[in-house]
Order: structure tokens, then C-alpha cells, then sequence
């Protein structure tokens, strides 16, 4: 038997008595702009004892991916369980000026939760001297997502549905604050993926981008702390992951598995046996379909999440798309399998390097990358990113090819899957009717103010 199915089994009996007693409370936890960089997933720099104890104590899923590589989408689909391309929600923080609303059978988890009885919250206040933005950044209008700002908030023996929006891991005002701690990463240490340059600039963005990894986790042990001092912690189905990856060059807004490959840990006490951990691929879409779940809810008719622990048929296929992100005009498709990833370019004549205001003023490293390349000091591998143009297709084999850099795209030896994989992701835009198949007017892109990510 699978662990798959084998997680399953174990699970179906005590979600039954959970829900004929009492409904649990569900925490969201969230990091924003954070990969799997933690101990529990085998990073050696890192020192994250919250995160990894989680983990210890429930499941540890290794392949999990958000469906858009920047903010404002992904979390405009894990909130309500669609894809952010099917709800028109899909290029980052568009309609903040019209009343652009969601289909009618479209709505968001928390207004689910909140008819069934739940007190919902998004914390900004996680502990004394702990405070967080309370971030939704949805591409769409509508009513307030949330009752209140923390579940203590609720009426007595009411269950609570809550989300602590993290930025730490974010660039911004949390990097030099995570500078400040006592024990920091040294940036010799770093493993630099191949297509960056062994650089000091470089090596200094990557350790500082892991030195908020660890902030982070010291914030995440705050919020259990709370739970605990609440005498909730044993009643609450906790879930920590990623709105997207890390915000490093080619990793946010790329649907390079930099991009969009996130850290997904569930704590469900009795429910979930510790220590589990679950190598089939699964998107952030599912944990919205696992909170439905919990909450004894049925799955609305458009829906595209499936149950954690549902004994669904694992997926076989992951499928991720990017479009504008602020001034910044792209459209990419990506389908990933167990082996490959093929990513469509419908815009390949715009390069990697075409201006982003955020990209420009919070990367150094596409700096050192640039000037390099003026100075014909890139090898094959660094130089890619300072094409002309994109590919029209990418096709990489992730299992020997981790990093994503050696496009085996028009290579016989491939064919095949790239064939497969074509037809599945042309499928996949009908099936799921992918509204970034008709352009935004240059009306609307101008409308729409550039922000930072």
C-alpha cells in the first residue's frame, strides 16, 4: 500500500468523530516569498527548530507548488480553490481601481467558514510586540474577507478559521531587521545555483534572503507559543507553506520550480501520524480543499483543490501560469510531471530581462549579472537570463536537472514527452478556461499603477 493511501486510511475515522463532536479550529500560517528552505527539508544553513518540529509532529509534504509564482494570484486562487487564470484574478495586483468581483459560484474560503459557524481572522497582532500587516492582496473586489484580527476575538467554544500573513522572508523592511539576530549565515557557505555568479553581491543576497528565512521561523514559534498559552494548540489543524518561492532572481515571478516550490507542513493532532512524510505532488489548492474538509463542507461545483487526506488519486500533473506582474507584460504556461517540465513562452520575444521597477530596485544580483555580461565574464549557463529573447518552448528533465538549465526542448531523445506534455497543457488552458488567453488593453495596463511585489 501507498503512504499515500496508507495517510489516508488513517485518517477518514478521526476527521468523522472530530466533526460529530466538535469542529476544529484551522490555522493558516504563511511565509511570504518562502521556499523550502528549512532544516526540515534538508537545507544545512538554515536554523529553523519551529518549522522543523512541525513537521516532526505532523506531515511534511516535499512536493508542493503554489499556481503562480508571484503574490497576488497565487493567493487570489488558494483563497478560494480555483485557479487564479480561470477567475480572471491572474495578473498581479490588477482591478484595485474598478469593482471587478468573482463568478457567482466563486467565493472566498473564509466566507465559506464564516456561515458555517466559524469566527474568522486575519492576525495582526500574533503576540505582544509581534505585529503583521494582514495581507489578502487579492486581484479582485468584494466584501471584507475576514470578521476580525484575531481568534481570540470568537465567542465562546466557537471554532475559528485564521491566516498570520508572515512577510519576513519578503524583501523589505525585514531583511535588515533579520540582520540584526545574533547568529547569521555566512555567505561563503552558500551554495549558489549554477546560473548565478560566484559573486560577494550575490552570495550576500542569497545569505540575507536566508537569514529572514530564520526571522521567519523565531516568528513562526510566537504564533505556536500563542496557541499554546490559549490552550489551543491540540484543537487547531495547522498549516505552514509559501504564497510563492523565493524572492531571489529566477525564482519569483518564474515558474522555474524556484518559483513556485513551497514548503507545505500539517499539524493535526491524532489525525495526521507524526513524522509523515509525502512525496506526491500536490498544489496550494489543496490545502483550501483539506480546510473545506475539516469544516465538514462540501465541495462547491467550480473547484479545482482536492482533499491532503481524502484518499484522492494523487495528481500525476502539476500545472502553474505567470502573466503581468506590474508594468512587466508576460504570459507563460508550465506543466510539470513526475520527471518533466515543460514551460510555454507566449511571448518569447520579451527577454527575462525586460524592466520590472521591483526586480530593478530590490535585486542586486541582476545587476552583477548585467555588468558581467557587458564585461563577457558570464559562462553558458549565467549568460541564458541575458538573452535576446526566450525560447518559445522549455523542456527540462527536474530529476537530473534540478536547477532547470539545460533545455531539451527540439531534442529527439525527448520528443515524446515533450509531446505529451504539450497536449496536456493545451488541455489544461480549455478545461480550465484560462482568461490570459485574451490580452489586457493598454488602457488597463496603464490604469494600473506599478507596484513593488
Amino acid at each position: 500500500m501507498s503512504l499515500t493511501r496508507r495517510t489516508a486510511l488513517t485518517l477518514v475515522a478521526p476527521a468523522l468523530h472530530l466533526r460529530a463532536q466538535s469542529k476544529p479550529n484551522i490555522l493558516w500560517i504563511l511565509g511570504d516569498d518562502l521556499g523550502p528552505q528549512l532544516g526540515c527539508y534538508g537545507h544545512p544553513l538554515v536554523h529553523t527548530p519551529n518549522a522543523d518540529r512541525l513537521a516532526s509532529e505532523g506531515a511534511r509534504f516535499t512536493h508542493c507548488f503554489t499556481t503562480a509564482p508571484v503574490c497576488s494570484p497565487a493567493r487570489s486562487a488558494w483563497n478560494t480553490g480555483v485557479y487564479q487564470t480561470t477567475i480572471g484574478a491572474h495578473n498581479h495586483r490588477s482591478h484595485r481601481k474598478d469593482d471587478y468581483r468573482l463568478p457567482d459560484s466563486v467565493r472566498l474560503v473564509s466566507h465559506r467558514l464564516r456561515d458555517a459557524g466559524y469566527f474568522t481572522a486575519n492576525v495582526t497582532e500574533v503576540a505582544p510586540g509581534l505585529r503583521v500587516p494582514g495581507k489578502t492582496d487579492f486581484n479582485f473586489q468584494g466584501e471584507k474577507p475576514f470578521e476580525g484580527t484575531h481568534w481570540r476575538q470568537r465567542a465562546t467554544g466557537q471554532p475559528f478559521f485564521a491566516q498570520i500573513n508572515f512577510t519576513a522572508p519578503h524583501k523589505g523592511p525585514m531583511w535588515p531587521a533579520a540582520r540584526k539576530q545574533a547568529t547569521l549565515v555566512d555567505p561563503a557557505k552558500v551554495e549558489l545555483p549554477p546560473y548565478y555568479p560566484d559573486h560577494p553581491v550575490v552570495r550576500d543576497e542569497v545569505a540575507n534572503y536566508l537569514d529572514a528565512v530564520n526571522y521567519w521561523d523565531q516568528q513562526l514559534g510566537m504564533a505556536l507559543d500563542a496557541l499554546k498559552a490559549d490552550g489551543l494548540l491540540e484543537n487547531t489543524a495547522i498549516f505552514v507553506f509559501g504564497d510563492n518561492g523565493r524572492c531571489l532572481l529566477r525564482g519569483k515571478q518564474w515558474l522555474y520550480d524556484a518559483g513556485t516550490h513551497v514548503p507545505l507542513i500539517v499539524r493535526m493532532p491524532g489525525q495526521v501520524q507524526p513524522g509523515t512524510v509525502r512525496r506526491d505532488p500536490v498544489i496550494a489548492l489543496d490545502i483550501t480543499a483539506t480546510t473545506l474538509d475539516l469544516a465538514g463542507l462540501p465541495r462547491p461545483a467550480l473547484f479545482h483543490g482536492q482533499g491532503l487526506f481524502s484518499g484522492a488519486k494523487p495528481r500525476q500533473e502539476i500545472f502553474t501560469a505567470r502573466d503581468r506582474c506590474d508594468m512587466t507584460v508576460e504570459r507563460i504556461r508550465a506543466v510539470r510531471d513526475p520527471r518533466y517540465k515543460l514551460i510555454r513562452n507566449f511571448m518569447p520575444e520579451r527577454p527575462y530581462t525586460q524592466y520590472n521597477e521591483y526586480i530593478t530596485n530590490s535585486y542586486p544580483t541582476q545587476k552583477v549579472l548585467k555588468e558581467l555580461h557587458a564585461a563577457g565574464k558570464l559562462n553558458a549557463v549565467q549568460a541564458q537570463w541575458m538573452a535576446p529573447r526566450k525560447p518559445e518552448v522549455e523542456l527540462y528533465d527536474h530529476q537530473a536537472d534540478p536547477h532547470e538549465v539545460h533545455n531539451l526542448a527540439g531534442q529527439s531523445a525527448h520528443r515524446g514527452a515533450q509531446q505529451r506534455l504539450t497536449k496536456l497543457l493545451e488541455q489544461w488552458i480549455i478545461d480550465t478556461k484560462d482568461q490570459g488567453r485574451t490580452p489586457e488593453s493598454e488602457e488597463t495596463i496603464a490604469r494600473e499603477e506599478p507596484r513593488r511585489n
